[in-house]
Formats: C-alpha cells, sequence, structure tokens
C-alpha cells in the first residue's frame, strides 16, 4: 500500500505490469472474461541441412509405395489367370501332361484329389495316338455311296411290278415301226414319262439311261448296243445346230433324248422317273441313230 497525505482515503495501488501473466490468466479464466492466446509453434529452422532429411524421407516413402503397388498388381494378375495355370489348376495341367508322359505331372495329379472319376472295373483305358486314327478319303466315301446306291438299285429291281409285255429282242424281230423316223421317236419316248428309274432297267418296269434309248429305237427295228460308250459309237456325231428332237445326247456316263430348245428326256437315276428336263451341263454332244 502507498500511504497518502492526512485526510485522503487509502487508494488501491495498481498492479505492477510485472505481476505474472499466469495469475493474470487465471483470474481472467475465472471471470470468463478473456481468452488464452494460442502458444505459437516454434518456428522450423529452414536451412538446406534441415529440409534434406525431409525430401529423403519423401523419396523413400514413393519408392515403398511404388513397390506395394507393383506387388499388388502382380497378385491381381496372378489370380486372373485362366483355369488352366499350373497354379490355378494342377489338375488339369497334369492330366494333359500324361499323354508326354511327364512323370512329374503324373504324381501331381495322383496327389491332388481335387477332381476324380470312378471308372469301372471292366472298362479298359487306353492311350489314344494319332497313329491309330485314320481319314476317309474321297475315293472311299465316293465307293461306299455307289455301293449304298447298288444296293437301292437292287432292291428296287426286287420290287418292281414284272413286265409281260415285249422286249428289246420282240421289237427288233418285230418292229412295230419299220423305220426311223426322229418325229415318230420322240412320240414314242414320251409315253414312258413316269417310268421309274431302274439300275440295268431295260423294259417299262424300270429303266436306266441306256435302256430306255435301247428300248424305244428297238421299236423301230435299231439293234443299237447297250452303254452309253458303245450308244455313242454306233451313232453320228452331229452339231448342235443341226440336232433334231429325237437325237440322242450323249454325256459322260450318261444320255438321253434331244428334245429341242436346250432340252433331254431321260432317266436320270435312282429315286427319279422318265422325264423331260433342261440339259444341266454344256459337257455334252449329239449323236444321231439311222443316219
Amino acid at each position: 500500500m502507498i500511504q497518502g497525505t492526512p485526510g485522503e482515503t487509502p487508494r488501491s495501488t495498481p498492479r505492477d505490469d510485472a505481476t505474472p501473466l499466469r495469475r493474470r490468466d487465471l483470474r481472467a479464466e475465472r471471470t470468463g472474461l478473456v481468452v488464452r492466446p494460442p502458444v505459437a509453434a516454434p518456428a522450423v529452422a529452414s536451412s538446406p541441412s534441415a529440409a534434406r532429411p525431409a525430401r529423403t524421407a519423401g523419396v523413400k516413402r514413393t519408392a515403398v509405395n511404388m513397390a506395394v503397388i507393383t506387388v499388388a498388381t502382380g497378385l491381381i494378375a496372378t489370380m486372373a489367370l485362366p483355369g488352366t495355370s499350373l497354379v490355378a489348376d494342377p489338375v488339369a495341367n497334369a492330366e494333359n501332361s500324361i499323354a508326354s508322359g511327364n512323370a512329374e505331372a503324373i504324381a501331381q495329379l495322383m496327389a491332388t484329389e481335387a477332381q476324380s472319376v470312378d471308372v469301372a472295373s471292366d472298362v479298359a483305358v487306353a492311350a489314344a495316338f494319332r497313329d491309330d486314327f485314320g481319314a476317309t478319303t474321297v475315293e472311299e466315301l465316293a465307293a461306299a455311296r455307289a455301293a449304298e446306291e447298288r444296293a437301292a438299285q437292287i432292291a428296287a429291281a426286287a420290287a418292281a411290278p414284272a413286265y409281260t409285255g415285249p422286249g428289246v429282242s420282240d421289237f427288233l424281230a418285230n418292229p412295230p415301226y419299220p423305220a426311223v423316223d426322229l418325229d415318230q421317236v420322240v412320240q414314242v419316248a414320251l409315253q414312258y414319262q413316269g417310268t421309274p428309274y431302274l439300275f440295268g432297267g431295260t423294259t417299262p418296269a424300270g429303266f436306266d439311261c441306256s435302256g430306255f434309248v435301247q428300248f424305244v429305237y428297238a421299236q423301230f427295228g435299231l439293234a443299237i448296243p447297250r452303254t452309253v460308250v458303245t450308244q455313242a459309237a454306233f451313232g453320228t456325231r452331229i452339231s448342235r445346230e443341226d440336232a433334231r428332237p429325237g437325237d440322242v445326247v450323249i454325256m459322260p456316263g450318261h444320255n438321253g433324248f434331244y428334245m429341242g430348245n436346250g432340252m433331254i428326256l431321260d432317266s436320270p437315276r435312282a429315286g427319279s422317273v422318265v422325264s423331260v428336263r433342261p440339259i444341266w451341263t454344256d459337257n455334252y454332244y449329239i449323236v444321231r441313230f439311222g443316219a
């Protein structure tokens, strides 16, 4: 306290600025009038020697992150491998190696019980090799097809109704038409439309191509050979421009009656009947009988 003059009321002595800060702060906190200012953080030195460790730590962290990403990518790629991978499916890989005699793969398959198959005791298991298999050649297929057709033709011949009318020899002995007339040949040949094809057939019970031609021309007293090749040699070859209906179209292995305008009357094949149809190939020529 400071002493005043006599008669004056004593005044409180002002506090010195040196009053401890902590005591003032506590007083202010109790009264709720003052908020303590935040304590400033100590300044960080910005010298090059202090910054170098920070940069080194950042590089190390980046390297570690890259290494982690690389490892994770490799793990994901491994998990995405197809099921034929040795790791993902050791049984499948071991099975694929059995044919090559890989003993290690066989042992791995036997040791892995992830997949098993029960085989009956009476079933024999044998290794299959490429040499055990053979391919059917074009010639063999053609021979098999010809054999099937031949069997069908024999069956059709057996099932064909019996023909009791005159045959080729009868016509040659007593021909209904004394001379070859191409217009008349066409009319006679058209009478047999619808006759079924029959291999080796020479009567209205069934015709093959050359048997049909022979049967018709026999009615004109003309004894022509039996097969396509011999009939072609028997006739006189003429140009297509000179061809008339009733002449004979010769093809490789087939023939029939020329009907004009690019048409043919023939007995084509098994399952078909005598009919008029367009000539389907340019590989043909024309012969004339009785010229």
